[in-house]
């Protein structure tokens, strides 16, 4: 490859982590050995903190908000010159069909460009005072800022979160998941042949307990980024909490797709299968639980039959509907899950895992699921795999109680052509995110994202992100 895979990436070189340790990395479509990585620890994260301490009170320091945005755009542009390599990288490691992992490529590009144009477009404001008094604002960077990345979708979040904070000054250390993470070191080389400074951005590869651990507890780091898992989170924000540090957190989801009598269905109904399957459901905000007015319960549910008996499961080169699970821990949770389907639940369709797929890979058929009451498992817990749980509803107020009856609040979809009913149901959906008639808007690059409850707090994506990674400062000058 045209970048080291078995080193840490840090102060702009490639570098042997400290213990010489290394970890081997599996390709999910067939359970092959795909490549070792570096196994950093506390001693790589320490020397990329200080890397990037360094890098702060020199040239990086000095950068002007318009120099910072053209070394973002330049890295948007060479990311758009290797999208199919990235792509390539990203399907093998994660195991997501080629054109899913495409799109995240062009996404981790787009994340480049919006925030290379946004870096000096931040503002700080003036405030009406006291006579004698100029008052004004500043957005100032935070320092050093720690990003832990899950392996669903590394070089989106890579892209959400490292672009935001790098776009406000600060300088970044960054430490991608042990099960996926050949595309954070691909985008340490592309930042580096871009002409980011040395230390701005540094990459430690290594397991959670270790690596993970020392980053969120590191007394040099002065602000978090964490997606992943409801547990490991609380963990990460109790580590920072030690040394006063705010931590944003993107953590898991049981989004809810609420389709009314009066919808379109035809249009409703890829949004509906897709949102659920897509990266193998391995994703935060999956729509799991698809909530179906009674009216239209029946005629609904056999489309969504008819489409998820169309699905093909494979390896990710052959680009089909869905890939493998990231690993054969996550297949056994998943098939934990379905084996508590029983009663009144029924699996009502599944997809095809085509006869070709490696053996050693680690696929599980998606599965629909009808008959499943509000209060069941599948329908309160996060299974992150591909498998949808169809609740039936009477009336709004019912949809409503369903949608926010668990700990979760991430994302919401409502599909209506009731003006009023569309407005009362965004209001009243515990969700970061609500889409009426759509269910996700392409990706919203500009759009702010993350959730309440046990999805997490804090916003990624658009202004708001940027605003997080800066500290608001307010300059009171009295001169008579």
């Amino acid at each position: 490859m045209w970048f080291k895979t078995d080193k840490c990436f840090i102060n702009g070189e490639w570098v042997r982590p400290v213990g010489g340790e290394k970890l081997q990395l599996e390709n999910p479509s067939d359970g092959s050995n795909l490549c070792q990585i570096a196994r950093g620890k506390a001693g790589d994260i320490d020397l990329a903190v200080k890397a990037a301490q360094n890098a702060l009170n020199g040239e990086w320091g000095s950068f002007s908000a318009l120099e910072r945005g053209r070394v973002l755009t330049r890295i948007g542009q060479l990311v758009l010159e290797r999208v199919e390599e990235l792509a390539i990288i990203e399907a093998n490691d994660v195991g997501k069909p080629l054109k899913q992992a495409r799109a995240d490529a062009l996404a981790l590009a787009r994340y480049m460009e919006f925030y290379g144009g946004a870096a000096d477009k931040i503002m700080g404001e003036t405030i009406p005072y006291m006579d004698g008094y100029t008052v004004y604002t500043l957005r100032e960077p935070h320092g050093v800022t720690g990003h832990i990345v899950p392996w669903n979708y590394p070089m989106q979040i890579i892209g959400r979160s490292v672009g935001a904070a790098l776009a406000m000054g600060n300088a970044a250390v960054l430490k991608p998941a042990e099960e996926a993470c050949l595309s954070a070191l691909a985008f340490a080389d592309i930042a580096n042949k871009a002409g980011l400074p040395a230390g701005v951005l540094n990459v430690v590869p290594g397991l959670g307990e270790e690596a993970g651990a020392a980053l969120s507890a590191h007394p040099g780091i002065n602000h978090v980024s964490f997606t992943g898992s409801v547990a490991v989170g609380s963990l990460v924000q109790e580590a920072a909490a030690k040394n006063i540090v705010p931590v944003v957190l993107e953590l898991g989801g049981k989004s809810p797709q609420i389709v009314f009598d009066d919808a379109n269905l035809e249009e409703a109904l890829p949004f509906l299968v897709n949102a659920g399957i897509q990266n193998a459901g391995q994703t935060c905000s999956a729509a799991s639980r698809i909530l179906i007015q009674s009216g239209i319960y029946d005629r609904l549910l056999a489309k969504m039959v008819e489409r998820y008996q169309g699905l093909k499961v494979g390896e990710a080169s052959a680009d089909l509907d869905v890939g493998p699970l990231i690993s054969k821990r996550q297949k056994d949770i998943v098939s934990g899950f379905l084996d508590q389907v029983e009663g009144e639940a029924k699996i009502v369709a599944r997809g095809e895992i085509v006869p070709e797929a490696p053996k050693g890979g680690h696929y599980v058929a998606p599965a629909l699921i009808g008959g499943v009451s509000a209060g069941h498992v599948l329908a309160r817990e996060e299974i992150f795999g591909p498998v949808q749980v169809v609740i039936r509803f009477e009336t709004e107020e019912e949809a409503i109680a369903i949608a926010n009856g668990t700990e979760f609040g991430l994302v919401a979809g409502i599909w209506t052509s009731d003006g009023a009913r569309q407005m009362r149901m965004a209001k009243k959906i515990r969700a970061g995110q609500v889409f009426i008639n759509n269910y996700g808007a392409g990706g919203g690059v500009e759009l702010p994202f993350g959730g309440t409850g046990k999805s997490g707090h804090g916003r990624e994506k658009g202004f708001e992100a940027l605003y997080g990674f800066s500290i608001l400062k307010t300059v009171a000058a009295r001169h008579g």
